[in-house]
């Protein structure tokens, strides 16, 4: 009776084993590569519970989530021969569970090695104003070469590949903040000369109008004062109208005839104080 229990506890302790060994939980991102006697079994395993044989089948899962890798810096230098340091990240998942499984030993750090080896090529390839203005051209460069020789052979999908940071050296940094700052002063140059072009044109419009017009010279004149002495100047300029100063040039040019009868010239009494034959007496005037 006790031999016939101990076989019976055996019984239970092998079916629970067994069942333990052939049963196995696959979850909903990964699948199962199963290998039976080291041969792989098509299609893998889905999500759920999958069943093994004992002894004979084991189950590799493989993770089909997207992965990301950082690629590390990489000292680059750039097609117009400027040395740079470039850092990337790679976004990747696999596609192909058996292929990542068979075809690769450890396909992350492959592909790790491959980004690193492309990411110096498409720099070299590149120039220092494409690689700080244009990274977006060069992540997709970059993602398609590496996902050409990775998804076929290793069924892993490089989805997306960004260029993290671009460090410079501390030379190019200073030349760049000298460039910017000329192009920006250039700029705000021609901007200025833009302006009093501009100004100058209506200056000489307005100047056309009031000549037009004595009236308004005067008027503008009147409001340049007004404007000035709004300023609580202690000291206030008073500019003279040119017009005036004609008018006094006139009434002052007057010719000798212009004079009253009777009145002395200057020509003549010049003669009344000049001697008289030598004599030393002079002519006096009545």
């Amino acid at each position: 009776m006790v031999t016939l229990l101990v076989a019976i506890a055996a019984v239970v302790v092998f079916g629970c084993l067994a069942a333990a060994l052939s049963l196995r939980i696959v979850k909903q991102y990964e699948s199962g590569v199963v290998y039976r006697l080291g041969k792989v079994q098509e299609p893998p395993r889905g999500p759920g519970l999958a069943k093994l044989i004992p002894v004979v089948d084991r189950m590799t899962k493989v993770s089909r989530q997207v992965m990301t890798l950082s690629v590390p810096g990489q000292d680059c230098i750039t097609r117009d021969n400027v040395s740079v340091r470039v850092d990337a990240v790679v976004y990747f998942r696999v596609v192909d569970a058996v292929k990542a499984a068979v075809n690769v030993q450890d396909y992350q750090f492959a592909i790790s090695q491959l980004a690193q080896t492309s990411l110096r090529a498409v720099i070299g390839r590149a120039e220092l104003d494409d690689l700080l203005s244009n990274r977006e051209k060069l992540g997709a460069e970059l993602t398609e070469i590496i996902d050409a020789p990775s998804e076929q052979p290793w069924g892993v999908l490089v989805e997306r590949v960004e260029v993290k940071d671009v460090t410079l050296p501390e030379s190019m940094k200073r030349s760049m903040s000298r460039q910017a700052e000329a192009e920006r002063e250039r700029r705000a140059r021609v901007i200025s000369a833009n302006g009093e072009f501009q100004a100058s044109k209506q200056l000489a419009q307005a100047a056309a109008t009031m000549s037009a017009d004595p009236a308004a010279l005067q008027l503008r004149l009147l409001q340049t004062v007004a404007e000035v002495a709004a300023e609580k100047n202690s000291t206030l300029v008073m500019p003279f109208p040119v017009e005036l100063l004609r008018f006094l040039e006139r009434a002052t040019n007057h010719d000798v005839h212009d004079l009253r009868p009777g009145l002395p010239t200057p020509e003549s009494v010049d003669e009344l104080s000049t001697p008289f034959n030598g004599a030393g007496t002079t002519r006096s005037a009545l």
